[in-house]
């Protein structure tokens, strides 16, 4: 069953790279269609079995809520989403840490770090100055969030694989957002943020 989810996602992905380019209204439809794949195939994976995994499929939701606010083009919606994908981090960084962490796994810190620096010292120049404070409070949230993915005793790949897919599919969206909007941002950062969900959504259902 988990496959049919994960077809509809696929299969909506497509139609939301068409109607992106496109400029037609049928994202309004692919994209909920495409965020819905993830939670059901979470949902038929069974991750209502464990609190590990109800945890994700809070993330899962929250994500989906994200995806369609971000559908609108305010500032408004933007910090909607941005407050939506936030809580959704926070949610998978509890999520990670319930199995217990590997200690020596938190090294991964010292790179997630790098990582936060170049991206805050690259978007820096191009943010309006009133989104600086909820831009850099979203790239700590999200570097935590891949951290834990890495540390967590929860031994899935998945866990990792998609959690590191999510956060290069946010490089597309501050990039489109700030930096050089264009649908090239969206060719890329679509795929790989709705592959990290499925990959996420499969490995709760396992771990669970």
């Amino acid at each position: 069953m988990e496959w049919i989810f994960a077809l509809v996602t696929a299969s909506a992905v497509g139609w939301l790279l068409v109607a992106e380019r496109r400029g037609s209204r049928l994202r309004f439809v692919a994209k909920p269609l495409a965020s819905s794949g993830f939670i059901g195939l979470a949902v038929s994976a069974g991750v209502l079995d464990s609190g590990f995994g109800i945890w994700v499929l809070a993330a899962l939701v929250l994500s989906a809520v994200g995806d369609v606010a971000l559908l609108g083009s305010s500032e408004g919606a933007f910090l909607s989403g941005l407050g939506a994908f936030l809580a959704a981090h926070i949610a998978y960084a509890v999520a990670f840490l319930r199995p217990g962490l590997h200690t020596g796994r938190l090294v991964a810190a010292i790179p997630l770090a790098v990582f936060a620096a170049v991206v805050w010292r690259w978007l820096r120049p191009h943010l309006p100055r009133r989104m600086r404070v909820p831009v850099v409070v979203y790239v700590l949230a999200i570097s935590l969030m891949g951290l834990l993915a890495f540390a967590t005793r929860a031994d899935d790949l998945g866990i990792p694989a998609g959690a590191s897919l999510f956060i290069a599919s946010d490089i597309a969206v501050a990039r489109n957002t700030f930096v050089a909007p264009g649908y090239a941002n969206k060719l890329w950062g679509l795929p790989l943020y709705y592959g990290g969900q499925l990959l996420l959504a499969w490995a709760a259902g396992a771990v669970g």
